[in-house]
């Protein structure tokens, strides 16, 4: 398949970018992306574990492990046992945590809002449908490899 016909370099182009404006925007207050993600999933989800919390912000459980012990160390979340599953950990954000957040997020919703700002409404249903068929379709042939 030649080059310019594989979509696969349209999409991690997109990837790229995206992420490298989100780095640029949530570096001033002292975030990465991971821990950027991980903020505003805690945000959302007060008391989650970081076994789920891995699967919102689609890392692995080591990786959401180092994201988290970094966060703690800064300050920015904090950990208790569950009251019922004495180990599992819930994760909170400090207050702290939550004025780092709104200061990265500040910055961030600007690169979300320019995409968003470049698509209609229905443009915007249609490429989420059009990127849930790329999942759909990367799926099915890493299955039968």
């Amino acid at each position: 398949m030649p080059a310019d016909e594989r979509l696969g370099l349209d999409i991690k182009r997109a990837e790229q970018a995206l992420i490298a404006a989100k780095q640029a925007a949530v570096r001033p207050a002292g975030l990465t992306v991971p821990q950027y993600a991980t903020l505003l999933a805690l945000a959302g989800n007060p008391g989650i574990s970081g076994a789920a919390l891995a699967r919102v912000c689609l890392v692995t459980p080591q990786a959401m492990t180092v994201v988290l012990k970094n966060l703690e160390e800064r300050g920015l979340i904090e950990r208790s046992p569950h009251p019922w599953h004495r180990s599992v950990l819930e994760t909170r954000l400090t207050e702290t945590g939550r004025a780092t957040l709104e200061a990265a997020d500040e910055r961030a919703v600007v690169i979300e809002r320019a995409i968003a700002a470049e698509f209609s409404a229905e443009e915007r249903k249609t490429l989420r449908g059009l990127l849930a068929r790329c999942n759909d379709a990367i799926a099915r042939a890493a299955s039968a490899l």
